[in-house]
């Protein structure tokens, strides 16, 4: 399956799934048509296969209707094949960075004022540029960002949490908790190193994590169900959905950039952890991926009554995306992913096809 053939497979859907999906997306194709001098052809052969598949190009725009995120498929970029690039320049850099201020992180980086949190691979550190009020670090003891395990993931995560606690002994009204991974310069990571950043924030969480809590409290008020449920189905039915140990895979429809995968549990508990860890391997290992994007989305840590009510059926969310080939100088994103829609390569069900292998092993 392919996502240009979108239409075809959910018109192969049962009426309720059917329903469901049109509940959520706004599905619509398009034929893109242009002329091919005789001057280009050998060119356009040579790149793409054929005349005829530029000539005539199918679009598929996807607009997640209770989120309004949006992103437009081609045929011709979705088709193209997705190769593993040598790593051995990248990982020469990465070894020639070895001995920055992160590999020396108590001599070297400032502490907050409730002191570090120090986990079995990690120990945390001030960022000195804050975001927000409490602004920390968790620097990895493995220099190289690349390499990582299932123990590393999980006590990185565990510390991490453990900060924002700490955090709010000092100020109890500090409850949002925001968790985010840039793996390398593409990602908008400043040092090579590899590193989380987490902020814990009072008041109205992030725009855009209350953005979505806003949007799934209105759906589940006009339809009487739960989004993240409802969105969990959706790719199931087409193939873009899995749950392992009870927590949900989907490879998203409007994902904001190249592979986004959201991960949805109840709780940040060890299978969540687990299929983090499992998601990011099969990103690194399976797909050639060498920069990436993780957000965490939690609801509140020790919220009020109303807090509760507010937040009641928002569950713990991870957003992985994939930034692309680390040594190419064109950047990913541009005018259209910042105004417009996400302009898409990877074919979502390729992606879940690699993802559904190696989780199923």
């Amino acid at each position: 399956m392919s996502i240009i053939e979108l239409d075809t497979i959910v018109e192969t859907l049962p009426s309720e799934e059917k329903i469901l999906f049109s509940r959520i997306f706004d599905l619509r194709t398009v034929v893109g048509k242009l002329r091919i001098p005789t001057s280009l052809v050998g060119w356009v052969e040579e790149r793409f296969g054929s005349v005829d598949v530029v000539q005539e190009q199918k679009i598929v725009k996807l607009t997640n209707l209770v989120t309004m995120e949006g992103s437009l498929f081609n045929a011709l970029r979705a088709k193209r094949p997705m190769e593993i690039r040598e790593r051995s320049k990248l990982e020469e850099l990465i070894k020639g960075s070895e001995g920055d201020q992160f590999c020396e992180p108590l001599e070297r980086t400032p502490e907050d004022v409730f002191g570090r949190v120090v986990g079995k691979s990690c120990v945390t550190a001030s960022n000195v540029a804050k975001y927000d009020g409490f602004h920390g670090i968790v620097i990895f003891n493995e220099h190289n960002p690349l390499l990582i395990t299932e123990e590393g993931v999980a006590d990185r995560i565990d510390v991490a949490l453990a900060w924002a606690k700490k955090a709010q002994q000092v100020e109890r009204e500090y409850r949002n908790f925001f968790l985010m991974w840039n793996c390398l310069w593409r990602s908008g990571a400043s040092i090579i190193h590899g590193h989380m950043q987490m902020t814990l924030s009072r008041g109205m969480h992030y725009a855009k994590v209350e953005a979505l809590r806003r949007a799934a409290k209105l759906y589940e008020l006009a339809n009487g169900s739960n989004y993240f449920e409802d969105l969990y189905k959706i790719h199931h039915h087409i193939g873009l959905g899995l749950e392992v140990e009870g927590t949900k895979i989907i490879v998203y429809l409007t994902p904001i950039k190249e592979k986004e995968v959201m991960i949805i549990s109840k709780e940040l508990d060890q299978s969540f952890k687990k299929r983090l860890y499992e998601v990011l391997k099969c990103f690194v290992n399976e797909m050639g991926v060498e920069s990436y994007n993780v957000a965490i989305y939690t609801p509140p840590i020790g919220m009020t009554k109303a807090e509760e009510d507010d937040w009641g059926g928002f569950p713990v969310l991870a957003r992985v995306v994939d930034r692309g080939d680390a040594m190419n100088k064109t950047c990913d994103i541009g005018a259209m992913e910042l105004y417009a829609n996400s302009v898409i390569s990877a074919d979502p069900f390729w992606v879940a096809s690699v993802l559904k292998s190696t989780l199923n092993r």
